[in-house]
């Protein structure tokens, strides 16, 4: 029996690529199937965010950019409203029926968290052909542009307006604009307003999906922060970022690996 037959003239090029997912652990893992799978690849940068993402894809012009739809700064779609004239995209997206029905209609290149070998695999496969073919990326970007299309008419998701806290036998609806910051702590969550700290049993992760990351940041693994109730960033002796907040004196520490969102702003 005769062996397939591959592509060796994407096999043998190195192309080069870009990884952005705001989630450190979804991108190393993405990374790392993409280096067994296809050795070939050159991942030439990591982004956190769209806007890092952006800077990076036109500084270092990538055949591919594996986009995380929904990042804070500027989402997947966003920044491949930009790109992908040029540069081939391959989203990543949590499950979502509608979205992944648009990508199958339009024949665009997805990958489902939490991504496999064997999805992966198909995308790379579609990317050696593509790429060994030499496409110039015109068909990619008229299918991706009716993608977005259908992304930006989409319903605008309903986030969360209120929270539910107990204050004592009572129930409480506390507005989500008033609220300055979400921290984990212990078996419970901090909801935290200029008047009042409330405890919530909803964990930070559950919280993230259901907030508007236009105006709610995730700053630490165990901190979520009301970017419209900011007042100050400094600096600790120890050279940490950390955010104040009008009317209280709690500060929230930031993560190295999300510094980068407010150096883009």
């Amino acid at each position: 029996m005769r062996p397939q037959s591959r592509d060796k003239g994407a096999d043998m090029k190195s192309w080069r690529a870009i990884v952005a997912d705001d989630e450190e652990n979804l991108r190393i893992g993405i990374c790392l199937m993409l280096k067994k799978i296809w050795p070939q690849l050159d991942i030439v940068a990591r982004a956190e965010n769209g806007t890092e993402a952006l800077a990076m894809i036109r500084e270092k012009r990538p055949d591919i950019a594996f986009l995380d739809i929904q990042m804070p700064g500027m989402t997947g779609v966003a920044v491949a409203k930009k790109i992908s004239s040029f540069c081939k995209v391959v989203f990543i997206t949590a499950y979502d029926r509608y979205a992944v029905e648009a990508f199958e209609n339009e024949a665009v290149d997805y990958i489902l968290k939490p991504a496999s070998e064997q999805r992966l695999q198909v995308t790379i496969d579609r990317l050696k052909k593509q790429l060994g073919q030499g496409t110039t990326g015109d068909g990619d970007d008229q299918r991706i542009q009716k993608v977005i299309q259908v992304m930006e008419n989409r319903q605008a998701p309903k986030y969360l307006r209120l929270v539910k806290v107990k204050t004592g036998p009572d129930l409480r609806f506390v507005p989500v604009s008033q609220i300055l910051y979400f921290k984990a702590e212990d078996k419970y969550t901090v909801v935290q307003t200029q008047d009042h700290e409330f405890l919530i049993k909803t964990p930070i992760k559950d919280l993230e999906g259901q907030l508007d990351p236009g105006r709610f940041w995730r700053v630490h693994r165990s901190a979520i922060v009301n970017i419209d109730q900011i007042k100050v960033i400094k600096r600790s002796f120890t050279n940490q970022m950390m955010i104040g907040f009008e009317g209280i004196d709690q500060t929230i520490a930031v993560s190295r690996s999300y510094e980068k969102l407010f150096k883009q702003m």
